[in-house]
């Protein structure tokens, strides 16, 4: 051609190749086999001419990479997208050649994914939006957070989708920075964490149903202890003896639990990573408030064996209202009688290891405005309804409403729709109004309660929903038959061999070499159609495979 540039693309392409194959074996032809030109080129409408007038094309860099197409086949819905969309995330499974070569079929050459199809939309999108995740309303929130795990969107991306979702961030338990409390924090704070971790649960839930067993059983007539306390005036009176020995087997048993709580309090105290955080959580006071009543009465029983070592009455008969012994001893009694009822604080110690009271908790806690407002409801309704049956029955001789504070527990008990039956109007506009007060306390309770079990349901879930998510294993994939060696394994490019060379990955331009064929298809059309040699006059050996273009 007269003095033009002249384009030697020898040697040809087959011709029955289809048109889209034959374009890119010119572009690999043209990117791959034609030499490189030297310093002394000049450049002429794109193509650089050497000095003695020879011709040579040199590509713009890159330029395959940019118009190469990747075909993604999800249980049979094939996606098409370009190469340098998925290399915008290189740490996720599309993104990384390494990792998505496990899933590369090279009868199809397409990479073939079993998952869920409508939410590949969503993934794709993911990567040629640069990062915006976006679930599909007809995916629940269960399959689209495993398929964000399974394509290895990374962390970022599944918090952030747990956030746009509408979850509660929780915030990251700090552990020790010590190996010794590291193992003691996660043994006694973590059942799951370990098999003695679980047997440590065991003992204290049993120490605490024991202890919850014990102040029960306590009370009971058959196990009280009685004493003759001689008072003034040379009365004496049989009482019940508030303080119990040091025999008895309640006691022993009480101070055997005891011996736990302690221990186990002292040791998650000592072992946990911030101690102030430590005595600000409500559940470790709930653990030391439980404890405290048992000193207090080894203190009162160590006092009442020494008074009687002294031969001293520390047992004195309560004498009138206002005698000032008598007064001081009924408070003395009261104030027992409180330390013997904070013991039953103990079974809150059972929500540490009950994920359904923990679920309580929460829901109790996000629900305080709406027991406010249910309270505050009720309050209304009590005064209202409580006074206008009082003046309601007013002029009735068998009225049992003596006062309107009186009438406060009728309104409670009627709104509530409880209703004992120890109250109640006898006049037929009193009963008008008990009716009225009845209707009232339903709408009143059945406001607030569908946001309460709103709440309850969507801790529930998601207590749920994390830990099927946390027993999810996605390494169960196996590398692709077809592909050799070790090439589908889960490797970073970097530290691919040169063997890895050969490995069928048409998005980085690679070449099959002659001598490629593919276990048990030997005859396959994809192992003929790339085994067609072109030779160069620069003796390279190239060749090109076919793409879905």
């Amino acid at each position: 051609m007269g003095g033009g540039p002249h384009y030697d693309l020898s040697p040809r392409a087959p011709d029955n190749l289809d048109p889209p194959l034959i374009t890119v074996c010119i572009l690999q032809r043209l990117k791959w086999s034609l030499p490189k030109l030297s310093s002394g080129e000049e450049e002429q409408h794109g193509v650089k001419l050497h000095s003695g007038g020879g011709p040579n094309f040199e590509p713009i860099p890159h330029d395959h990479d940019f118009c190469e197409r990747v075909v993604i086949n999800v249980s049979g819905l094939r996606f098409e997208t370009q190469l340098r969309t998925l290399n915008q995330f290189p740490d996720t499974l599309l993104g990384d050649p390494a990792r998505r070569i496990r899933y590369f079929d090279p009868l199809r050459n397409e990479y073939f994914f079993d998952r869920n199809r409508p939410s590949f939309d969503a993934i794709l999108y993911y990567y040629q939006s640069g990062g915006r995740l976006r679930r599909p309303v007809n995916v629940p929130l269960d399959v689209f957070a495993e398929e964000i795990k399974f394509y290895e969107l990374g962390e970022a991306a599944l918090c952030k989708f747990r956030e746009d979702e509408g979850f509660i961030k929780e915030d990251e338990k700090p552990l020790p920075n010590n190996d010794l409390q590291r193992k003691l924090w996660l043994l006694f704070e973590y059942p799951e964490s370990s098999q003695q971790a679980r047997v440590v649960a065991i003992i204290s839930v049993v120490v605490i149903l024991l202890s919850i067993v014990i102040f029960c059983l306590e009370t009971l007539p058959q196990f009280k202890h009685y004493k003759v306390a001689n008072g003034t005036r040379g009365r004496i009176q049989v009482i019940e003896d508030q303080v119990p020995a040091v025999t008895d087997p309640f006691f022993l048993v009480e101070t055997l639990c005891i011996i736990w709580f302690s221990f186990e309090l002292i040791v998650r105290f000592l072992a946990c990573p911030n101690k102030y955080h430590f005595l600000k959580d409500i559940m470790n006071i709930i653990d030391l408030i439980a404890i405290i009543p048992y000193f207090i009465t080894l203190a009162t029983v160590v006092a009442e064996q020494e008074a009687i070592k002294r031969g001293e009455d520390i047992t004195p008969i309560p004498g009138p209202p206002g005698h000032e012994g008598g007064a001081n001893q009924a408070m003395s009694l009261a104030i027992l009688r409180v330390i013997r009822l904070v013991r039953v604080f103990r079974i809150f110690k059972l929500s540490r290891h009950s994920k359904g009271l923990q679920i309580l908790g929460r829901t109790l806690k996000a629900s305080m405005r709406e027991l406010g407002l249910l309270i505050f409801f009720l309050f209304i309704g009590v005064v209202l309804f409580s006074s206008t049956v009082y003046f309601a029955e007013l002029g009735s001789d068998d009225s049992h409403f003596k006062s309107i504070p009186d009438a406060f527990w009728w309104a409670v008990v009627t709104m509530t729709t409880v209703g004992y039956g120890d109250m109640r109007p006898v006049g037929v506009w009193g009963k008008i109004v008990g009716s009225l007060c009845a209707i009232a306390g339903v709408l009143t309770i059945a406001l607030p309660v569908p946001v309460i079990v709103s709440n309850f349901n969507y801790f529930y879930h998601r207590e749920t929903d994390q830990e099927e998510m946390q027993s999810q294993n996605f390494n169960h994939v196996t590398s692709c038959p077809y592909l050799p060696g070790t090439a589908g394994g889960r490797q970073k490019k970097a530290s691919l061999s040169e063997s890895s060379s050969e490995i069928v990955e048409i998005e980085e331009g690679m070449l099959i070499p002659s001598t490629t064929e593919f276990p048990n298809n030997p005859s396959s059309p994809t192992t003929k159609r790339a085994n067609h040699t072109n030779s160069n006059p620069a003796g390279n050996v190239t060749f090109s495979i076919e793409t879905d273009v």
